[in-house]
């Protein structure tokens, strides 16, 4: 048995949530807390699965903390939530104080070597890192701080629990997002409508065949060149009206996968074969790369499935024989974009906004239409 093993006993309350659901509350002094609970940081291994869940510590965030921990009467009264593993568990007291029948007075008992690494260690925090980190840096010496824990050996309910946590607080939209598709609980309106496109979007980031591997800037991925709400743009779009929902269930949002990554996939790298110097450059200097440019190609990608619905998916050779023709009225990286008699804008002028979104796809389509759609129309009428 490992000597340096610690058993550590906090007097807590017992409360029953639901079936199946309970949470404890207790109070721990704030420089304690470190030695069996750490933080997980979102990050991805080797074969690009996510692991953690965490965002890095803001600096600044942790100092205004400190500073205030370390004033005259400060005052943290938010509970820190804590993920604790199947190591940690409750003692029911013998005696009970009369109250209601959904809480139990108890010991919360956990047992860890304050030298343990935080890979080990029986707890997670999954919100209040700041807080914590100030606390343990504070020049004091102590600061009791209110918990709130649940037990669980699974990863994917602390993440969920961390989403559900932390999603009204203005914490980063990305890192919310790239963690929804590790998740299955159900989620509110917005973040379940979403989990779906973000499964699709960490595939077209991380598949090695994808023509968008490593290019969508997440929290894992900071080096990549595309927002990654414009992506999810482009795929909601699809996936309510579009190349997408032919493949969708209604039931459930989501749908055949694969046949959905293989129109992806294959349209994107048309894109960057008709246009290779616009492709894989920073948005400042490409408007393929910006959001506007990605989410009008979305519907232009559209467009082209739908003259091809009669075979299963388009072939890239087929989405660059649709797309060669734009060549010439494309304007990403110089020049103008000649929308009309009158209104032409700079390349550069074209923002990631409603209304120029609006503008560029309705341009794209009406291009596409007549040199593409149009002149097919009437050979096969001459025909």
């Amino acid at each position: 048995m490992n000597t340096s093993i610690r058993e550590y006993r906090f007097p807590a309350l017992e409360i029953r949530q639901g079936p199946g659901r309970t949470i404890y509350s207790f109070a721990v002094d704030g420089k304690l807390l470190p030695e069996f609970a750490t933080v997980s940081r979102v990050r991805r291994n080797a074969t690009c699965e996510l692991q953690g869940y965490q965002r890095p510590e803001v600096r600044s965030h942790i100092s205004e903390i400190k500073t205030y921990v370390e004033s005259e009467s400060p005052l943290l009264p938010n509970a820190i939530v804590v993920a604790f593993d199947e190591r940690v568990r409750f003692e029911v007291a013998q005696v009970q104080a009369i109250g209601p029948s959904y809480v139990r007075t108890g010991m919360i008992v956990i047992h860890a070597s304050p030298d343990e690494e935080d890979a080990t260690k029986p707890g997670w925090i999954v919100d209040g890192q700041q807080r914590v980190a100030a606390v343990r840096e504070a020049d004091v010496d102590s600061f009791p701080i209110c918990v709130t824990a649940f037990i669980t050996a699974d990863d994917r309910e602390q993440r969920e629990q961390f989403i559900l946590v932390n999603s009204t607080k203005p914490l980063p939209k990305g890192l919310i997002y790239e963690l929804l598709p590790t998740t299955d609980a159900r989620l509110p309106g917005l973040l379940q409508k979403r989990r779906f496109p973000a499964y699709l979007s960490e595939r077209l980031n991380h598949d090695p065949d994808s023509p968008l591997f490593g290019m969508i800037l997440t929290p894992t991925t900071p080096d990549g060149l595309i927002k990654d709400n414009s992506i999810l743009k482009m795929l909601e779009n699809s996936l309510n009206d579009g190349a997408l929902y032919r493949y969708r269930d209604p039931r459930t949002g989501e749908g055949d996968v694969d046949r959905m990554l293989q129109i992806l996939k294959e349209f994107w790298a048309a894109v960057a074969y008709v246009f290779p110097e616009a492709w894989g450059v920073p948005p400042r200097k490409s408007r393929l790369m910006h959001g506007a440019g990605i989410v009008s190609l979305g519907f232009l990608m559209d467009a082209i499935s739908d003259r091809f619905r009669e075979v299963e998916t388009p072939s890239k050779e087929q989405f660059v024989g649709d797309l060669k023709p734009l060549r010439e009225v494309c304007s990403w990286m110089s020049g103008y974009w000649v929308f009309g008699p009158g209104a032409q804008r700079k390349w550069y002028e074209i923002q990631n906004t409603s209304k120029d979104i609006q503008l560029l796809t309705n341009y794209l389509l009406v291009q596409y239409k007549e040199r593409v759609w149009n002149r097919q129309v009437r050979r096969e009428a001459v025909g």
